[in-house]
């Protein structure tokens, strides 16, 4: 599910969140963010995007890879950003402290008008892909090499997980990590304790539900089931994004990793090409979801849950049919959702 550049698969700075406009989707201060992929033929230039994000009140943004057009674009611009490391650059920055230096030279030191606040090195990495030999050491020298230029306070080093590292997840309070990644995950949720960084976690209702659509109903997964639908001790259930979410905290509290904030690095619905892929469906998982994380899930209650909705745009190089949908906007800049709060 991942890529280099543009991939779905993909401290809260404020209290208040969104609103949404009808026919504009527009954010307030603080908890959600929009991923700004790329992988589209069709695409606005940089420069107009970084206006769309203002126009729209959209504070935080993600990005896959240091992309010199993005970054020159989003300078002064006040934009909280994530960037990402590319999958291909993890070996070398693993194990050549220079090229780590000159990463965050060349990609963050030299932008010093960037609002930079996370770096995702690598994206959705599990065993046994070659990448996961290297990923806690590419980890480690980015965090070295940003703490050394004095912005370790400013910039936190994690990597986005998908919900597959979850060996059981069901009930929420049994969630743990997949046994057989205890070598490859235990290590870096150390690291994330010691260097007080988040966990971050893409968490897609959509997947869990399509793909098991015989046990898992659509309101669930929508926001809107009129009730509890599974009770876990004290914690009662009503949608699937809190469930894989809490399901996350368990799996952390067992590895050692309670006091650990998760923060969701993608999120979101496709509007066409798929099981369940309708404009409607999608309207009403992102009008559902902008609420929802102003109050956090019942295993954290009261802390809004810091969320980066996939994607800003369709994008129409990417396969399959599916993947193509999962734009708030067209790539006209015209909302796709004429959505109110």
């Amino acid at each position: 599910m991942a890529t280099a550049l543009h991939s779905r698969s993909s401290m809260a700075v404020a209290m208040q969140l969104f609103g949404l406009l009808l026919a504009t989707f527009q954010m307030t201060d603080g908890n959600t963010g929009v991923c700004y992929g790329l992988l589209g033929n069709n695409l606005p230039p940089p420069s107009e995007v970084i206006d769309l994000y203002k126009r729209n009140n959209i504070q935080r943004m993600r990005i896959y890879a240091p992309v010199p057009e993005v970054l020159q674009a989003l300078g002064g611009s006040n934009i909280e950003l994530m960037m990402g490391v590319a999958n291909e650059d993890l070996y070398n920055l693993a194990t050549n402290m220079g090229a780590a230096y000159a990463w965050v030279q060349n990609n963050v030191r030299n932008y010093p008008n960037v609002n930079f606040r996370y770096i995702a090195v690598g994206n959705e990495i599990n065993p046994p892909a070659w990448e996961a030999n290297y990923l806690l050491g590419a980890m480690k020298n980015i965090h070295r090499a940003i703490s050394e230029a004095g912005l370790g306070y400013q910039i936190k080093v994690s990597t986005p997980f998908s919900a597959g590292v979850l060996g059981e997840s069901y009930p929420p309070s049994r969630g743990s990590f997949r046994s057989d990644y205890g070598w490859f995950i235990n290590p870096i949720v150390s690291f994330l304790v010691e260097t007080e960084a988040p966990f971050f976690l893409n968490t897609y209702p959509y997947f869990s539900y399509i793909y098991n659509t015989q046990y898992i109903k659509l309101e669930y997964a929508l926001f809107t089931s009129p009730g509890t639908v599974v009770q876990d001790g004290q914690f009662g259930y009503q949608n699937l994004f809190d469930a894989i979410l809490d399901a996350g905290y368990s799996a952390l509290e067992r590895a050692g990793g309670g006091s650990l904030e998760i923060v969701v690095t993608e999120t979101g619905w496709p509007s066409a090409g798929g099981t369940a892929t309708t404009k409607q469906n999608a309207r009403t998982y992102y009008t559902k979801l902008l609420r929802h994380v102003e109050g956090g899930s019942p295993k954290r209650p009261g802390r809004p849950i810091q969320t980066y909705i996939f994607a800003m745009f369709n994008e129409n190089q990417k396969d399959p049919e599916y993947e193509k949908h999962w734009g708030i906007f067209f790539p006209n800049k015209t909302p796709k959702y004429g959505v109110s709060f």
